[in-house]
């Protein structure tokens, strides 16, 4: 029974230590924060520079030009198709890439949250969708060709 004195209202529960005896103290769990976004993000930036240095030393080593280089001037018909379809691979990949990037790293951060990990899939979707088109375009590039009469 509660009597009201002075020396029962200034009793504190603990704060720390073990759970009082029969006492009904819930302990929260703590959420489990992960190293965060930022070492993600310098590691993905890290391993595309890496890719691209690569590229660039594999293309010097072969001495073929860069795609970014200056481009053909077109002379006749099949040089336009064929820049045509460099530039639609070079847009799909690219592309293609970034959205695999961006969905895995949706992924990584969904947490376990149901509508996240769907806006990650369907971004990995997109990615899928966008590297069966880049292996598709030169077979468009070719039918619109045969339709234009070039070559």
């Amino acid at each position: 029974m509660y009597t009201g004195s002075a020396r029962n209202s200034q009793r504190q529960r603990p704060t720390t230590g073990p759970l009082p005896r029969g006492g009904n103290r819930r302990r929260t769990r703590q959420p489990h924060h992960p190293g965060g976004i930022l070492p993600l993000l310098a590691a993905t930036g890290i391993a595309v520079a890496l890719a691209l240095l690569a590229a660039h030393a594999h293309a010097a080593a072969l001495s073929l030009p860069l795609p970014a280089a200056k481009p053909v001037p077109a002379q006749d018909l099949d040089t336009v198709f064929t820049n045509l379809r460099n530039w639609l691979l070079g847009m799909l990949t690219a592309l293609s890439t970034l959205m695999l990037t961006i969905g895995g790293i949706r992924y990584l951060i969904a947490g376990g949250d149901p509508g996240e990990v769907q806006k990650a899939k369907a971004a990995l979707k997109t990615a899928a969708y966008g590297y069966a088109l880049a292996v598709l375009a030169p077979l468009f590039v070719t039918v619109l060709q045969g339709i234009v009469g070039g070559g």
